[in-house]
């Protein structure tokens, strides 16, 4: 970090002079902290937040398309649609831990609106093609282009706030999926309308119109978003000064520069593959609502028009608990419990679509599902962002569990097939079997660190004990250094 000199209480302070432990005290109070992090929240989160609206509307309005005439059109039978589905997820899995690393090489602003421009032109394109090949290609395409938005972002977060601000912010940007649900039902049914208009069909407008929105997203992408504290224009000096003393002490030392090491360490943790296992029974279902939500909802009597707007409640108030979820988990510092606590919410909800008999009752359990999935994507990935210590460790880290989240992609576009319509048993069954299983796995990740934490904290020294010098020499180890202890 460049040298910027700040007169705190007539001394001259360097951001490279701070070193966690040393009785140098620049800290902000209690107040000036508040007042720091609701200023990189305002310049932060509508920025992030929007972005990532924009890819999730991008990827699941082939939803709101099949309603509206894409598979008649486009002569696809039999699996084709769910084929469609799966495409997108490998390519899009492909590039994930790629993207993260050029984001450690390139400016965030620049690689970000880079991507936004790319997936933009292909979803337009989408628009125009006339048969199923065609379509399947740019699907492939889209996911390839549109990889590197979910990770880069949580890792962004990571460089900017502490271990226990991160959850709640990235519930807040990650609550832009669950909007929008409710917004692509409600615009998709506007566009609709356009139906016949330049010789296109409305699900033609739907790819043509939200892609073209994408293309103007990226140019304000890369004009507001900011790439790191050091460079920000909207912080002072003594700001970027204590943000760089406020992360320093949050890792307690360890190592920030990149490093194949480091990045070897991510790769050969076990926790974070168990993390990787639970991430992928979560995102799953998510993507099975994602995707085949309004299907379900046609099926519960109402017409394809209604269940475009009918479709978009569920999501509303999923996302108010998804912020709150975050909130919560932060203040307690707790996230295991939390993950468990709302999947056994949709738990439910699956059970409501299987065993009820009645069409409002399987309507409700649309909210319960939505109430209890969405909240657990953003939780798990703070989750495990919180357990990895160094911030390259850390970047492939959240890549390799987003990745493998995203490989759920490729299941969901199978487990709802259209010959096992209008109840679905089949896709509801598997749905409740992967929540009940990510439920017993969340319980045995969050009792293994606890016990952890107890077995670290018996076998060394009490954490008051460590020196700067102490932590130094450990810096490389991320979370295996003696002295780190794991968010429960």
């Amino acid at each position: 970090m460049a040298a910027v000199d700040i007169d705190m209480s007539e001394k001259t302070v360097h951001p490279e002079q701070i070193e966690f432990g040393t009785g140098e005290d620049f800290r902000f109070d209690p107040k000036r902290t508040k007042k720091l992090l609701r200023k990189l929240d305002r310049n932060l989160l509508p920025v992030v937040t929007v972005l990532y609206l924009l890819s999730y509307l991008d990827r699941a309005n082939i939803g709101n398309a099949r309603l509206a005439g894409l598979e008649k059109d486009l002569g696809m039978k039999g699996l084709d649609y769910n084929v469609a589905v799966a495409i997108f997820f490998p390519f899009y899995v492909a590039v994930e831990p790629i993207s993260n690393i050029m984001l450690k090489k390139i400016r965030p602003s620049l690689w970000i609106a880079s991507i936004m421009v790319a997936w933009g032109v292909i979803c337009t394109l989408m628009g125009l093609v006339t048969n199923f090949g065609g379509f399947l290609a740019a699907r492939a395409a889209l996911g390839l282009a549109e990889g590197g938005l979910f990770p880069g972002i949580n890792f962004i977060i990571s460089m900017w706030y502490r271990r226990f601000e991160c959850g709640f912010r990235m519930a807040l940007f990650y609550s832009a999926a669950t909007a929008s649900g409710a917004f692509g039902g409600f615009l998709a049914r506007a566009i609709v309308e356009m139906d016949g208009v330049g010789g296109k069909a409305g699900w033609s407008w739907i790819f043509i119109i939200e892609g073209l929105i994408t293309v103007v997203g990226a140019v304000g992408a890369f004009f507001l978003l900011h790439d790191d504290p050091e460079s920000s224009k909207f912080l002072s000096p003594d700001e970027k000064v204590e943000i760089a003393r406020r992360l320093k002490e949050d890792e307690n030392g360890l190592a920030s520069e990149y490093g194949t090491r480091f990045a070897m360490q991510a790769v050969k943790d076990p926790k974070i593959w168990f993390q990787m296992l639970i991430t992928f029974l979560v995102y799953t279902p998510v993507y099975c609502i994602a995707l085949f939500l309004p299907t379900i909802v046609a099926t519960l009597g109402y017409t394809n028009t209604s269940a475009q707007l009918m479709s978009a409640p569920p999501y509303v108030v999923a996302c108010g608990f998804c912020i709150l979820g975050g909130w919560a988990a932060d203040r307690v510092q707790s996230r295991g419990i939390f993950m468990v606590g709302f999947q056994c919410v949709a738990l439910v909800g699956i059970i409501l679509q299987i065993a009820a008999k009645q069409d409002r009752a399987k309507y409700a359990g649309t909210y319960l599902l939505t109430i209890g999935l969405y909240p657990c994507v953003p939780m798990g990935t703070a989750w495990n962002s919180n357990n990895i210590g160094g911030s390259a460790k850390r970047a492939v880290g959240i890549a390799m569990q987003i990745a493998a989240g995203n490989l759920g992609g490729i299941a969901s576009g199978f487990i709802y097939v259209k010959a096992d319509g209008p109840r679905y048993i089949k896709g509801h069954s598997v749905m409740l079997g992967m929540i009940a299983l990510s439920i017993i796995l969340c319980a045995l990740q969050s009792v293994y660190l606890r016990r952890e934490n107890a077995r670290r904290d018996a076998t060394h020294k009490p954490l008051s004990e460590y020196t700067a010098q102490n932590k130094h020499e450990e810096r490389e180890l991320g979370d295996s250094a003696t002295f780190y202890r794991f968010t429960v």
